[in-house]
């Protein structure tokens, strides 16, 4: 055979050059669509997921420091009212439940005569309520960070599975089963399960520590209810 003919037959045979190091945006661009797809909603997913770290962060700070603030000021003023101005409910969680409380005492001893133990019962009721409602509140602020640390790993592994299968088809169209042929499909594939990773690891850290953060937060505001309440009570015997 002539040595030009050999050196087509050679060109023919030799496989597509894939990546030679692990470069993230060559291995990317040489994807297949799918991956390429499902490579674009992991990076998304994870970018929305720092978001919501860096934003949840900075609020629950501030609402912790808020908070902290208010109920100093409330127990120092005696006029309680003028502490439960319409600028802190809409701002301060404490003050929203406080609010709960002193407004149902208003409408519980409004009639005469005044029933305390239902009172009691009422303001508990009221402020427990919304106890509840500012933790779920800051809660559902977290639901993302749930579905992206669980769905994201076999988002990924799809990617993964797909770019596999095209590795196996590149197989078959080449005749050939060297690792030059499949390498390059199968890096790209499992680039993919490397994104997945990358998004849920972070979101699963950040739902654990925040859910901690939550619940603390809720059993603070609970027990800034009890004293509250124990307040009233004692107003209540005097009605």
């Amino acid at each position: 055979m002539p040595i030009d003919l050999m050196s087509a037959a050679a060109g023919a045979a030799a496989p597509v050059a894939g990546p030679t190091r692990l470069d993230p945006i060559e291995l990317f661009l040489q994807a297949d669509i799918i991956v390429q797809a499902v490579m674009v909603g992991l990076i998304l997913a994870s970018i929305w997921t720092w978001a919501i770290i860096i934003s949840f962060t900075l609020r629950i700070g501030g609402l912790d420091r808020k908070s902290r603030d208010y109920e100093a000021s409330f127990w120092d003023t005696k006029d309680r009212e003028a502490a439960l101005s319409k600028k802190m409910r809409g701002e301060v969680p404490s003050a929203r439940v406080a609010g709960a409380g002193l407004d149902e005492w208003k409408r519980s001893t409004r009639a005469t005569p005044v029933d305390r133990d239902a009172t009691r019962q009422r303001i508990g009721a009221a402020m427990e309520s919304q106890v509840a409602a500012e933790a779920d509140d800051l809660a559902n602020k977290l639901n993302f960070l749930a579905t992206t640390g669980s769905v994201a790993p076999f988002v990924g592994l799809f990617g993964t599975v797909w770019g596999i299968m095209n590795s196996f088809f590149q197989i078959g169209a080449q005749q050939s089963a060297s690792l030059a042929v499949v390498a390059p499909g199968i890096a790209e594939a499992l680039f993919a399960t490397a994104i997945g990773l990358f998004a849920a690891i972070p979101a699963v850290i950040a739902y654990n520590r925040f859910s901690n953060s939550v619940n603390q937060y809720e059993a603070r505001l609970q027990r800034f209810a009890d004293k509250v309440h124990a307040g009233l009570s004692r107003e209540l015997d005097r009605v």
